[in-house]
Formats: structure tokens, sequence, C-alpha cells
């Protein structure tokens, strides 16, 4: 049974590297978006850099931010903002998407 203590430590934790986040966040020269309209659903994005993209239960690619699923189905109704840590990764991926609908633009 975890103590009172711990689980204070721990919401201290998670609040500090939402914080982090946002803070690199806020320093993003990129944007990144993907039309899932065209995603083949390879996962190429998600394996280069899986704090941006994420293959959900429907087989396709979207962003994020944090735990922040951005792209509701459709175009690029929502872009993520991409932290600068993740930029070359992002931009790899945007290259190597063999169904090339990821998007990348300047923030």
């Amino acid at each position: 049974r975890p103590e009172m203590g711990s689980a204070v430590a721990h919401l201290g934790d998670t609040t500090t590297r939402r914080d982090d986040l946002e803070r690199q966040l806020d320093r993003a020269t990129l944007r990144v978006w993907i039309d899932q309209d065209l995603c083949t659903g390879d996962g190429i994005c998600e394996d280069l850099c899986p704090d941006v993209f994420v293959i959900l239960e429907d087989g396709i690619a979207y962003v994020r931010e944090g735990d922040d699923i951005m792209n509701d189905p459709g175009q690029h109704t929502g872009l993520a903002r991409v932290a600068p840590d993740n930029e070359a990764a992002v931009i790899s991926a945007a290259q190597k998407c063999p169904g090339e609908c990821i998007f990348v633009e300047p923030a």
C-alpha cells in the first residue's frame, strides 16, 4: 500500500514533466500535422518519434503534444507544436513516410 507522501511526490513529478514539456513547446519553431486520408498506418513515424506521433486503434497516425492527441479526423485542424529536441526526428518521419501524409510547417 503506497504511502500518502509517495503519491504526492508522484503527482509533483507529473506536474514537473508537464511544465518542462510546455516550456519546450513554447520554444517550438515547427508545427506538424497529418492528413489521415493519406496515412497508410505503417507506423514509421511513431517508431522515429513517439513523443510526437501515435497510431490509434483505427490504425491511423495522429500527432500529439504530450498526452493531447491532435488531428481529430480531418485535414490540418490540429497542428502540434514540435519541441526543439524532436525536430530532426519529425523531419525524418515526414521524409520517410510512405503515404507522404506528414506536413511540417514553421511555427
